[in-house]
């Protein structure tokens, strides 16, 4: 009898190993597969977010074509405009412009 004990302990070690390697299987492919959820989930939010900045840098370069596109021809103007000898280029709507324009007159 002496001889069955040690193999029946096999067994019963065998099993619980068995069982244990079982249960830690399944833990871990269970939060393998939670962890592939939530990458995904964290996929489409990024994806999403990217097609929203996407779009809102389409719409500013949008709108900065249609300022430039506005200011160019003042621009142009602008430039073409020669200056009276020993004037200085001033803004036309500010304090020092107004000055200037004292000074010319009177």
């Amino acid at each position: 009898m002496r001889s069955d004990r040690p193999s029946q302990q096999l067994e019963i070690s065998a099993d619980r190993f068995n069982s244990s390697v079982a249960r830690l299987t399944s833990n871990s492919i269970g939060e393998l597969q939670g962890l592939v959820s939530e990458l995904q989930k964290m996929q489409e939010f990024l994806t999403t977010e990217v097609a929203s900045v996407q779009r809102q840098i389409d719409s500013a370069l949008g709108r900065i074509k249609i300022i430039v596109e506005t200011i160019g021809p003042f621009k142009s103007i602008a430039g073409s405009q020669t200056l009276p000898p020993g004037t200085r280029n001033v803004r036309t709507g500010g304090l020092a412009a107004h000055i200037e324009q004292r000074n010319r007159v009177g």
